[in-house]
């Protein structure tokens, strides 16, 4: 098996669907020798900033010199970026052996009456199988959906982290913050550390007793106070004061909401030392200062400036649209987007419609995406205007055609679509990265 046979075959399996629950992904690992109880994790669930928090934990890590496992979802370009150790993707031919040494242990779950394993299960048994190969010292993992029955969570942490909660997959979670609180706060184990993010009062008493009831101790990011000192496009200084105080913090990751996902990664840290881990007050600063997290925020081009962010709900829309304000509120911006039917895209719409009437319609490379006349129906209803186009790299050429050296070209709505966007971004702009 290649590693595109490989892809073919994980992919295959999602016409499995979702289907949450332990038992399936218990017996891969069992299969697998159980990497997952050699490992010493950091588990990172909440709706919006795992992505953030996942990587300023693992940067302060890397600063101290851990080698470190990442496992995030989805990718945004390529499915090696799913699977890190430090910076590094996973290699094709290892993807390529993992999925074929999983084969056999399906087979055999399935032949024992189990339902088949789900894409995610498969890709997450193979992760914590390739993590122990690599002996690293610390696997910081974002759950993939939800919490209590992800298939992430059968792991023995050594830290939990809750971050900000909001309505996204109500059909599965609840339609109640509590009720994703209390999916979300499943990660939570006996005796565990936990950190939360600030929350809602509703989320934050499901997850304070969920706490209570598992004996783990609590570390309040809501006990750490901030101060900025510059808030820029080229960067964010700013003073935390938590169980230490830190001066003249840099981040390179944009918007006010990365200073509070920072904040709750430097109380994951503050945590693990009690713990009795080994991590210096440099390694926090040149962690921070590290940290990129492609397509949330992500400036890629100056003049025009373009921008790439994954906003794909109503609170990281809302957030997204603060961010313009703050650092274009006096340019013209311009919209690409495209957005999947199950979401709530109307509201969505009238955000985005705060910063701009200017929209490009396009759909996102899912089963689940409206298209592109759809989602300019909606613009146009709430009283935007829309050009639909037929695929995404017409809809990054016409941007880069209509769009002022001196004003904003924004890419959001799916991060299905940004990841795309951002290819053939590259090709246009005649980069080889971002």
């Amino acid at each position: 098996m290649n590693y595109n046979e490989a892809l073919k075959f994980i992919e295959n399996t999602g016409k499995f669907g979702m289907n949450l629950g332990l038992q399936r992904i218990e017996r891969l690992c069992e299969l697998f020798g159980n990497p997952e109880k050699d490992l010493r994790f950091i588990h990172v669930a909440g709706t919006n900033g795992k992505g953030s928090t996942t990587t300023f934990i693992s940067e302060i890590l890397m600063a101290q010199g851990y080698k470190v496992g990442i496992y995030t979802s989805p990718y945004i370009e390529r499915f090696t970026e799913r699977i890190k150790i430090n910076r590094n993707e996973i290699g094709e031919d290892d993807v390529a052996r993992l999925v074929e040494e999983i084969k056999p242990n399906i087979e055999r779950a399935i032949s024992e009456g189990l339902e088949h394993p789900t894409e995610f299960e498969i890709i997450t048994a193979c992760a914590f199988k390739y993590f122990k190969e690599q002996e690293a010292d610390f696997v910081v993992l974002e759950v993939g959906l939800g919490g209590r029955f992800d298939a992430t969570n059968v792991v023995k942490p050594v830290l939990s982290v809750i971050t900000t909660i909001s309505y996204d997959h109500t059909n599965i979670l609840g339609d109640t913050l509590s009720k994703i609180a209390f999916e979300k706060a499943g990660i939570i184990k006996e005796f565990v550390p936990v950190v939360i993010y600030p929350q809602e009062d509703e989320a934050m008493e499901v997850i304070l007793k969920v706490a209570k009831d598992k004996n783990a101790p609590v570390y309040l990011v809501e006990d750490y106070d901030y101060e900025i000192v510059k808030n820029s496009i080229d960067g964010i200084v700013f003073n935390v004061k938590g169980k230490s105080t830190y001066k003249n913090l840099h981040l390179s990751m944009l918007g006010e909401h990365q200073i509070r996902n920072s904040m709750t990664a430097i109380a994951a840290i503050e945590a693990m030392r009690e713990m009795g881990y080994e991590i210096s007050g440099g390694s926090i600063y040149n962690g921070l200062k590290n940290a990129i997290w492609p397509g949330r925020f992500e400036v890629v081009n100056k003049a025009p400036c373009i921008i790439l962010d994954g906003a794909h709900n109503m609170q990281g829309m809302e957030v997204l649209v603060k961010s313009i304000k703050k650092y274009f509120h006096d340019k013209k911006v311009r919209v690409v987007t495209g957005m999947l039917r199950d979401k709530d895209y109307i509201h969505m719409v009238n955000e985005l419609l705060k910063i701009t009437k200017s929209f490009i319609t396009v759909a996102p490379d899912s089963p689940r995406a409206l298209s592109s006349k759809e989602l300019k129906g909606v613009i146009e209803g709430c009283g935007g205007d829309a050009l639909a186009v037929n695929s995404i790299e017409d809809a990054v050429k016409i941007g880069l055609e209509i769009t002022g050296e001196d004003e904003v070209l924004l890419f959001c709505g799916s991060l299905y679509m940004i990841g795309a966007a951002r290819r053939i971004l590259r090709v246009l702009l005649n980069r080889e990265t971002f």
